[in-house]
């Protein structure tokens, strides 16, 4: 491996593109600190520091938003905004005729949905900032005498699209001119960026250990579950990640001549974990709003005790709302694999290609197989996203650890580390065995190249 990484500095446009990503993402960090004009960040630091509701809503978002509202920076938004309108138009593609028209012309197509995409992202970013400072207004954390009340808010507004805008940017430039998957990298820098706060909190707290501490402080059986737990979490998430369901393929023969031609035997890979991250997004996305929502009914009619039980039976880390997490999880699992898998139009393909399934006709038949193997590997694939995404809640809340700590067992933040770090790697081998180089795991003939698992 140390050889691979040798060898990636031999290549000088294998080179250039890593150093400009890594350019990139440094002028990210960079802007991650600088402050939006007209902020209190010292009363602001303070409103989030008091552990309330809306410092854990805060801490989730900055998990894999790549940005922080807690310190309300230019970046605050993160690039979620954008994230957020590419899934809106890649639903819309399977419904709306024209914008379906559009993707079959090809790149020149893609480039029109992309030009769409970007305009959604401005109008996102508009929404979304402006209740981010209706709330910093009601908690009073603007300062009015800066530059102006309304000059106060347009800065405000303004900085946060900006920037958003600015992180799209970014990760176009690196998909084009550095090593590709541009938005993704960015993510993935904020969350792994995060991980020193969460080792220092974890020494603080073990040096507390027997002292005033309590239960909060970290004993050594603790720490090496903590240990544990992180790489076995991150081993099971690159077999999940890196599974598939191979089917078997054979190409029809054709008789030319003397000569017969095709009669080969392939395979279609499924991938288990179809959906990606992209369910635990979903489901806990839509679980942030009942919990704010019965929140603010229990301040505003406290006399009703049913809302104090829902807005705390909706609260990360309890019963029902891990129930309900893992529920939601398995609906938009199946959703997105229902709107993104299209076993007729697979079918269709393999028909056209001279290929077929042994044992199935062309057609219906084999899109009726696919949907059915499809329909049950994602079951296991659900059932792993579930798992992966109540670690973290579960462990702070047993064993008393803090979820900046624990968010590193499972979760969102996790899955997008293992996904992306999986895409560089193979982006990065991929660029050295086509320069007669061997890959990160060694071998001869490419025995050592990451593969997929399969069943």
């Amino acid at each position: 491996m140390l050889r691979a990484f040798l060898n990636i500095f031999k290549v000088p446009e294998l080179r250039n593109k890593l150093l400009f990503t890594l350019g990139l993402l440094a002028i990210y960090r960079v802007g991650f600190f600088v402050p939006l004009p007209g902020v209190n960040q010292e009363q602001l630091s303070k409103h989030f520091g008091s552990g309330g509701g809306a410092g854990q809503v805060a801490e989730y978002f900055a998990i894999f938003t790549g940005g922080d509202l807690q310190q309300s920076t230019i970046f605050g938004l993160g690039i979620m905004p954008y994230i957020s309108a590419a899934i809106i138009f890649q639903l819309l593609v399977t419904v709306v005729p024209a914008l379906e028209r559009l993707k079959k012309e090809g790149q020149t197509g893609q480039k029109k949905i992309q030009e769409y995409t970007r305009y959604a992202t401005v109008g996102l970013c508009l929404v979304q900032a402006f209740f981010w400072l209706n709330y910093m207004s009601s908690q009073r954390l603007l300062m009015a005498d800066y530059a102006g009340w309304y000059t106060v808010r347009l800065m405000v507004v303004l900085g946060l699209t900006t920037g958003t805008i600015f992180l799209m940017w970014l990760g176009e430039q690196i998909d084009e001119y550095g090593i590709g998957n541009g938005i993704s990298l960015i993510i993935m820098a904020g969350i792994v960026a995060r991980m020193p706060q969460a080792i220092i909190m974890v020494v603080q707290q073990a040096e507390r250990m027997g002292g005033a501490g309590g239960s909060s402080a970290m004993d050594p059986s603790k720490i090496l579950f903590l240990i544990v737990a992180f790489v076995a979490v991150v081993a099971g998430s690159i077999l999940i990640t890196q599974g598939q369901r191979r089917i078997p393929i054979q190409q029809a023969k054709q008789t030319r001549g003397r000569r017969v031609y095709g009669g080969q035997r392939q395979y279609l890979p499924l991938r288990v974990n179809h959906g990606g991250v992209m369910p635990i997004i979903f489901a806990s996305s839509l679980l942030i709003f009942p919990g704010i929502f019965f929140g603010w009914l229990d301040t505003a009619l406290p006399s009703w005790r049913v809302f104090r039980f829902l807005s705390e039976a909706l609260r990360p880390g309890a019963y029902v709302y891990e129930l309900v997490y893992i529920a939601l999880i398995y609906f938009f699992a199946y959703f997105w694999t229902t709107v993104q898998f299209q076993p007729k139009e697979m079918a269709e393909q393999l028909r056209d290609y001279g290929s077929f399934i042994p044992g199935l006709r062309p057609g219906k038949r084999t899109a009726d197989y696919l949907e059915k193997v499809m329909g049950r590997i994602t079951y296991v694939g659900a059932a792993f996203l579930a798992i992966i995404a109540v670690i973290p809640s579960v462990v702070a809340v047993w064993l008393n650890i803090p979820f900046r700590v624990s968010a590193f067992l499972g979760g969102t933040g996790l899955l997008i580390c293992v996904s992306v770090a999986l895409d560089l790697v193979q982006r990065i081998e991929a660029n050295l065995i086509m320069r007669n180089y061997s890959g990160f795991l060694g071998g001869e003939g490419g025995a050592g190249r990451i593969k997929g698992a399969y069943a």
